[in-house]
Parts: C-alpha cells; sequence; structure tokens
C-alpha cells in the first residue's frame, strides 16, 4: 500500500504522461549525483520487439552466468517489472524506499512519471556498478527520457514501423520522421540492426547512421538465419555458424529478435560460449508476447481450447502476428481491446479468416477506447459483437472442439488478462 501511495504521487507531478524533453530527468539525475553515468548499458530501440530482444539477452547472459540490470516499459502486471537488479524483481519495500528518497531529492520540481521512474533506475543501479545494464528506450529515443547516458557498449536497432504517431506533428507523421527519431542519436559504439519489415525502412536506417562512427553489424550484411524444417535455426556471422534448437518463445517473427540478440553478445566480446547460447535461447522469459496460457480461471472458461494473449497494439505488430496464427489450421476467436490513440481500422486489417470478433473495454484505462467505439469503428467486419469484461466475451464465443481464443489489441489489456487468470 506504501509503494502504491508513493506512485500515485508522482504521476501527480506533472499534467502530461508525455512532455518530450530532457531537461527535466537530467535536472533531477544532476541532483541524485548524476548516477547514470559510469555504467555499462546495451541500449535497445525500435517499434517492435525490444522485450524480446531484451528477455533473449537476458537468457543468454543468465546462462553465462553474467550479472545484468534490466529497465523496461511498460509494465504488465506491476511496476517491479520494470526494475530488474541481479537479474531479479526489486522488492516492494526496496522500491518504495528508493522512490520516496528520490521524490525527496526532486522536491516537488514538475517531472513526467516515466522520467522520474527513469531517474530512480539509474540511482539504485549504482549499487550495481559491476553489472550490465539493458535499457529500452520508448517512443522516440532522441528525446526519451533513457537518453541521458553518455556511452554505452551498443545499441541494438529492433524492427521499426508506425505507432505513437499523435506524438508528432500532422505533416511529420512518417516513417522517415519516425526512424529519424529512434535514431539519429544513437551513441558512438557498436549498432546491431535487427530484421526489418521492409527494404525502405532499412535503407531509412542506414542512411540515418550513415554518419554516426559506430561499427554497423547489420542482418542479412554481417550476420543471418535460415530455418531448417525440423525446426532448427541456423546462424551465421563472423565467428562462425551456431545451429541452435527451437526457441521456447512462439512465432517466427520471434527468431529476428533472437538473432540481434546473439550477434550483440557475440559482438561484445563477452566470453560468452556456443553452448551458453543455445542453453539461453530454450529458457527466454516472455509474457504477453503471444503467450499461449495454459491454465488458471480464465483459461478454465474455454476448457480444452487453446487460449493466446499478445500484447501487440500497432500496424507491424499485428501482420507479425498473422503470419504466425495464419499457419495454423483451427478456427480462431479474436478478443480486441485498444488504446484510443491507436490505428484501429489498420491493426485489425491483418487479421484474416477469423471465425468472431469481439471488443471489449479495457478496464482502469482511460485512456482506451470503449468497446462499443471500438465495435462501431470495425462495422464493416462481420461477426462483431462488444462485450464489457473479458470473461463476458469469452463465454459468449461459441467454441468447437480445437478453436482458438486470442486476445489482443494492447499490453495493457494483455496485463488485466493475466491478473485475472
Amino acid at each position: 500500500m506504501k509503494l502504491q501511495t508513493i506512485l500515485q504521487r508522482l504521476q501527480k507531478l506533472h499534467p502530461k504522461e508525455i512532455d518530450l524533453s530532457l531537461d527535466r530527468v537530467k535536472n533531477l539525475c544532476k541532483k541524485l549525483g548524476n548516477p547514470q553515468n559510469n555504467l555499462k548499458y546495451i541500449s535497445v530501440v525500435g517499434t517492435n520487439g525490444k522485450y524480446s530482444t531484451i528477455q533473449a539477452i537476458r537468457a543468454i547472459l543468465k546462462e553465462a552466468n553474467i550479472n545484468c540490470n534490466i529497465y523496461t516499459s511498460p509494465h504488465i502486471q506491476r511496476i517491479n517489472e520494470r526494475f530488474i537488479y541481479d537479474d531479479k524483481e526489486i522488492e516492494d519495500d526496496d522500491l518504495a524506499k528508493i522512490l520516496a528518497e528520490v521524490e525527496e531529492i526532486n522536491n516537488g520540481e514538475p517531472i513526467t512519471y516515466f522520467e522520474i521512474l527513469t531517474a530512480t533506475y539509474f540511482y539504485y543501479a549504482k549499487n550495481y556498478k559491476d553489472n550490465l545494464n539493458i535499457i529500452e528506450s520508448g517512443l522516440f529515443h532522441r528525446f526519451d527520457a533513457t537518453n541521458i547516458i553518455d556511452s554505452n557498449l551498443a545499441s541494438i536497432v529492433t524492427s521499426i514501423g508506425l505507432d505513437h504517431l499523435d506524438w508528432l506533428p500532422e505533416n511529420e507523421q512518417t516513417i522517415e520522421k519516425i526512424v529519424f527519431e529512434k535514431t539519429s542519436s544513437l551513441l558512438n559504439s557498436k549498432i546491431i540492426v535487427s530484421n526489418q519489415s521492409s527494404k525502405e525502412i532499412l535503407e531509412l536506417i542506414k542512411k540515418s547512421i550513415d554518419q554516426n562512427k559506430s561499427e554497423k553489424v547489420i542482418f542479412n550484411e554481417n550476420f543471418s538465419y535460415s530455418v531448417n524444417e525440423n525446426g532448427f535455426i541456423y546462424y551465421e556471422d563472423e565467428y562462425g555458424p551456431i545451429k541452435l534448437p527451437k526457441p521456447n518463445i512462439l512465432g517466427d517473427f520471434q527468431i529476428d529478435n533472437i538473432t540481434a540478440a546473439i550477434a550483440t553478445a557475440r559482438k561484445l566480446n563477452l566470453n560468452i560460449s556456443d553452448v551458453e547460447i543455445i542453453k539461453g535461447v530454450t529458457k527466454i522469459k516472455s509474457i504477453a508476447r503471444l503467450q499461449e496460457i495454459t491454465s488458471g480461471k480464465i483459461k478454465n472458461l474455454i476448457k480444452n481450447n487453446k487460449l493466446f494473449v499478445d500484447g501487440s497494439h500497432n500496424p507491424l505488430g499485428a501482420k507479425v502476428l498473422n503470419e504466425y496464427l495464419k499457419n495454423i489450421n483451427q478456427k480462431k476467436h479474436i478478443i480486441l481491446g485498444m488504446m484510443a490513440n491507436k490505428d484501429h481500422l489498420e491493426y485489425i486489417s491483418y487479421f484474416k479468416n477469423f471465425s468472431s470478433l469481439t471488443t471489449i473495454d479495457i478496464p482502469n484505462q482511460p485512456n482506451s477506447i470503449s468497446g462499443k467505439d471500438l465495435q462501431k469503428k470495425l462495422k464493416n467486419f462481420t461477426n462483431v459483437i462488444y462485450k464489457s469484461s473479458i470473461k463476458e466475451a469469452i463465454k459468449s464465443i461459441k467454441l468447437d472442439e480445437n478453436d482458438i481464443v486470442l486476445i489482443t489489441g494492447s499490453l495493457y489489456l494483455a496485463g488485466e488478462v493475466l491478473n485475472l487468470n
């Protein structure tokens, strides 16, 4: 309860959820003694795949007994997920104590919620100075609060696509602008570019980082992979090939993220063996990213049918999710909830041959679109109904044997599903 009270106070320090500037977080970190300096970092930027790439690196580092801290956002079930130190979520009491200390030092100065959380992460990370910090940069990297570090070991560029357009001026809502915002201020170190959804986007990235003096490691130029019929992955880079087993997370699109993680681990010369990489890719922790729910209260509602939850929320995410679904020759029922600022029609347009589509409200999210309004927007699709809750939506679906239920459209919705389950 103490932690929640502090978090509620921090959310009131600035009238905006996001205010693109680095001044406030820099000023606070200066008061904190600039704890972000003199730490070892891997920065991860992009639109999709950041979380999965980070979790793949985390699994490989754990096999190699390399200690790491991790900062990601948003959280799925509880805020502690954002603060990983020594590969463990911070405890409630420790998080409440450090947040209260940072709040006192901030002394009521205006600062966004994300900015003060970011400063807090750095402030606590100074207790683990020998650890490798893996930092996810959200929204647009150039003005993201994480972009105050002055050096890193590497920057990973995951798949880039259209998202968060409402934070850009109307005449700048383009893929060119997004690529610029995410890649133009990368630090001089090493840049690992993951597989992109089109040659056009890859060329935009290469142009953006052309003057950056970093060593560039680019998919299909410096590392690559192929998938064997039996599920094995053949990875190759300058250090030689590795035959990888099938990862423990679903979706071939995840291989792009996993191989970017491998390319990074090998390029940094951390003395990680091939055996440790092979073991790591079978032990990746992933929640709300094409996650199959195999037990629990929500799963019990559909009995023997399969239940998946996926937090994808933009067209690029919908595209790769559908690539996985189209290879499953079973009837699919979609339950959809989304935030108001997303491209709802473009998102759902990627889903083909679904048997039913149910829109729902996302609980506890005032910035979400109501399920009724979402239903109206999707009126050109057949079999669209509205239900107010996750449980009602599931109960309303007429399931045959082997049918699949997929709940998708938002990480916040995914978190609600996991908490209910």
